[in-house]
Parts: structure tokens; C-alpha cells; sequence
């Protein structure tokens, strides 16, 4: 069982502990009831750091992903958040996922290519990477799996921006819904801070470097504690998230379901 670079940070706080996709996980740290209204009422921070990130870049990254995912990745411009799936053959969902377009991103080197980091399912991710890998078969794009070296959590609820907003000269209120800006943050550079989530409540994901992840985390408590920001498990996010209708992978949506029958129909494009 894989642990994250916040592990130790939640064993400190009391978190009860379980295994979720192989990794070492908190599903609660006080009650889910209880996480679940500070979210919805306040802020609240989860380790999200199992989820898996690919990019995707190169000449052909676009075409790409048009066939890879049903969205319409063609309308995304740098800076811009996409929610997508990718179907297989007979029309079931492979995963559903997050494609973020990062032109202006230290990958990106060549001059007309594309840059796009994929953020899919923890429990997916080995199955995603292998269905890309053999997708790309014939595209001039190259394909790198950073999910080991990245780290993420997702600080959400109405006082998210007050909470986060003294760590960083980005100006928080100015990222749009399913926008993101790269920048510094909490002391760390090359950090994305993406106005997305699975709440339903607002706030942001914030993905960094592995080794700057405990840093951030400990400046977010810190900075927050005005706010009564408290650490949310597993639990609240899925009560959360159910709450809002959208679907979890493995549960609502699988290989045999049709993004039309699971009300996906606005991503199928």
C-alpha cells in the first residue's frame, strides 16, 4: 500500500486510516457529517495525491485527444479546464477525467506543439496509461506519466479564497470556474492552482511537486486557521459529491456505461 507525502500529517491529526486504490488514505478525521457542513459552510482541505496526472504533448496532442476523450478539446485555450471522458468501442467510459491545456508550461519546447496534463482516476490510472499509450500509436505526440513525482490537494468551500489568498500574488478571484493559473504559491514555484473541484462548493486544487506538498499543506493550515479551515477525508468528499449528482467512477459509470445514460451527454461532443 502506497502512502502520500501527507501520510504522517494525517496519522498526526487522528485520521482514520484505510486503503482506497492502493493508497494509504483518511476517510475521516472528526465525522463525515461534520467535514461535510465545514465544507459546504467554510473550507476545508483534502489529500487528493492519489489521482494521476499523464501530459500529453507534441505536434499531434490535440488531434489526439479529440479521438482519445468525447469533449471537444479543440475549444480549450491555454489556461482552460475541461471535464471529458474517454469512451472505448462500444461506447462504455474508460475513465472519466480533467484535460487541462498548458501551453505555457516548462514542457513545452517546440514551437507548434501542444501541451495537456490528464488528471484521471487513482483506481485507473495503470489502465488509463496503458489505453493511452496504445491510442497514441501513430500520432506525433509523446506521452509522460508524472503521477509519482505529483502531488495534490484540494482546499474547498465559500472561504477558500480568504483562507489561501495571503500565499500568493495570484490574484485568486480572478481564476475562473475550470480555469487555472501556474505560478508561486505558499513559497513553492511551478504550483497550478485550479479554480475545479469535487464539492460542489468552490475553492481550488492545488497541484505541486511531491516534496513541496508538506510545505504547502502546513502554510494552508496556518494561514487558514482565521477561517477555521479543518483537513476533510475521503468520506465527506464522496458524501459531498453525491450530494451534487456527479458521478464516481467504479459506482455510477464503468466500461459498460454510456456517458448518455449516466446524463453525460453535455461532454459527448
Amino acid at each position: 500500500m502506497k502512502n502520500t507525502p501527507l501520510t504522517e500529517r494525517h496519522i498526526a491529526l487522528g485520521a482514520k486510516m484505510a486503503e482506497f486504490a492502493g493508497y494509504n488514505m483518511p476517510i475521516s478525521y472528526t465525522s463525515i457529517t461534520d467535514e461535510h457542513h465545514g465544507v459546504r459552510t467554510g473550507v476545508g482541505v483534502f489529500d487528493v495525491s492519489h489521482m494521476g496526472e499523464f501530459i500529453v504533448r507534441g505536434k499531434d496532442a490535440t488531434v489526439f485527444l479529440q479521438s482519445a476523450t468525447s469533449n471537444d478539446v479543440g475549444k480549450l485555450k491555454p489556461g482552460e479546464v475541461q471535464y471529458s471522458c474517454m469512451p472505448n468501442k462500444k461506447g462504455g467510459i474508460v475513465d472519466d477525467l480533467l484535460v487541462y491545456r498548458l501551453d505555457d508550461a516548462p514542457e513545452m519546447t517546440v514551437e507548434g506543439e501542444q501541451s495537456y496534463m490528464l488528471v484521471v482516476n487513482a483506481s485507473n490510472e495503470t489502465k488509463d496509461w496503458r489505453w493511452l499509450r496504445r491510442l497514441s500509436r501513430g500520432f506525433e505526440v509523446k506521452l509522460q506519466n508524472i503521477s509519482a513525482k505529483t502531488g495534490l490537494i484540494a482546499v474547498q468551500g465559500p472561504k477558500a479564497v480568504d483562507a489561501l489568498q495571503k500565499l500568493t500574488d495570484i490574484d485568486l478571484k480572478s481564476i475562473k470556474y475550470y480555469t487555472f493559473v501556474r505560478g508561486r504559491f505558499a513559497g513553492c514555484n511551478n504550483v497550478i492552482v485550479s479554480a475545479t473541484g469535487y464539492t460542489g462548493s468552490g475553492g481550488f486544487e492545488i497541484y505541486a511537486k511531491n516534496r513541496d506538498l508538506v510545505k504547502i499543506w502546513d502554510k494552508v493550515f496556518k494561514n487558514g486557521e482565521k477561517w477555521g479551515i479543518k483537513p476533510a477525508g475521503l468520506g465527506a468528499r464522496d458524501t459531498l459529491r453525491l450530494e451534487m449528482g456527479y458521478c464516481l467512477y467504479g459506482n455510477d459509470i464503468d466500461d459498460k456505461t454510456s456517458p448518455l445514460e449516466a446524463g453525460l451527454g453535455w461532454i459527448t461532443k
